[in-house]
């Protein structure tokens, strides 16, 4: 997996989008790369006349609606540019080396967010906030916007943790492996990656019935890139697992496969990836393969 050279960020001005600026620090990142950062207006306006197709007008116009709803999209493309232009000097601030500008689109957000990704020809990694929301029994979820984003981009994703803290020095990594390409993915995705010196990296495998564990290749591997890495080998849910070895050894990020998630219909099937997504207390990147091109089962 080659160096990332440009990534993407959904900001929305909330707590969450500012957690996720923090968490860029402790994402290994270069130091050059373009950065654009894009925040949505959830207004979506009509085509003007000469752009739509004769039978396509409406049969009643009225000019004061219109007027009103152009003179609100405004309004709130103009707000939310000025998130965007905030954002992306916080981050030109933290990464000097970095290309950033700021981008304000019109439209559900989700979709946005996922159509600036094809516009820009799949960066390597796109950054959204958690975003999380309670539900019964006091389990948190991923906010829509971010599972939408997560589960239909063509790209890798990077959900971060929705956090008042800022960590500094060494980072520790959770890689989800399991010997499939998929898995390899997220392991070269983290080798490719410029941590701060003394990071640590833990490679996860959860063993549905007890089997030999595989020689430990990919922690030499890591070990080869600069990482201080172990390997930790147990029986049970794979979902369960990574969420409790990032919870005790206090991870900063998961990474992992994307090789059961895609669209909606997985959240149901228990998708590994959705999962630990929406529940770790950590970052979770979500690795996909190069070129806007998905390698995923259905």
């Amino acid at each position: 997996m080659s160096v990332i050279s440009k990534i993407l960020i959904a900001y929305d001005g909330s707590a969450c989008s500012d957690a996720a600026l923090n968490d860029l620090t402790r994402a290994g990142l270069p130091s050059a790369l373009e950065a654009v950062v894009v925040t949505v207006a959830d207004v979506i306006l009509p085509p003007p006349d000469d752009e739509m197709p004769a039978d396509d007008q409406p049969a009643i116009r009225i000019p004061e609606v219109e007027r009103h709803a152009q003179a609100r999209a405004e309004k709130a493309i103009k707000e939310v540019r000025a998130f965007a232009e905030r954002a992306a000097k916080r981050v030109k601030a933290d990464f000097p080396g970095w290309d950033v500008r700021a981008e304000a689109q019109c439209d559900s957000p989700a979709w946005a967010v996922i159509k600036m990704a094809a516009d820009l020809d799949y960066p390597g990694l796109i950054v959204v906030g958690s975003h999380r929301h309670s539900v019964l029994g006091g389990r948190l979820i991923l906010g829509s916007v971010s599972q939408r984003v997560l589960y239909e981009a063509r790209c890798s994703v990077r959900v971060a943790r929705c956090s008042d803290e800022r960590r500094e020095g060494p980072v520790r990594i959770v890689i989800g492996f399991n010997g499939s390409p998929d898995s390899e993915l997220a392991l070269d995705a983290v080798k490719s990656r410029a941590w701060p010196e003394g990071s640590e990296a833990r490679i996860v495998t959860a063993l549905e019935t007890q089997t030999p564990v595989s020689p430990d290749g990919p922690a030499e591997e890591l070990r080869a890139a600069g990482l201080l890495a172990s390997r930790v080998a147990r029986e049970g849910d794979p979902r369960h697992i990574l969420l409790e070895e990032a919870e005790k050894w206090d991870a900063d990020s998961i990474f992992i496969g994307t090789k059961d998630i895609h669209g909606f219909q997985h959240l149901l099937h228990g998708s590994v990836s959705a999962a630990v997504a929406a529940r770790a207390s950590c970052s979770v990147e979500v690795v996909r393969p190069e070129g806007g091109v998905a390698r995923i089962q259905i």
